[in-house]
């Protein structure tokens, strides 16, 4: 009998997401994914003004406390923790 993982294919490198360098996004760019993430991650926990926070997440976004993920396969982009 064969194991299961055996027979899969791996994974395309071309298709796992990655980490984009923020020196090659404009600010304008990076202000939009900031604000982006301050809607959606502050937005659904009944924060009274989200947009409050984006002075804090572009900091961590600064500090490399959150960074700019890429995925390939969906074409988006958005702001997450390192890995």
């Amino acid at each position: 009998m064969t194991s299961s993982t055996e027979h899969q294919p791996e994974q395309d490198p071309r298709q796992e997401k990655f980490v984009v360098d923020t020196e090659l996004l404009t600010e304008d760019q990076l202000l939009g994914l900031v604000e982006e993430y301050c809607t959606r991650y502050h937005g659904l926990n009944d924060t009274e003004s989200p947009m409050a926070e984006v002075d804090r997440v572009m900091a961590a976004v600064r500090r490399g406390e959150l960074v700019v993920w890429f995925d390939p396969v969906e074409n988006t982009a958005g702001l997450g923790v390192p890995a």
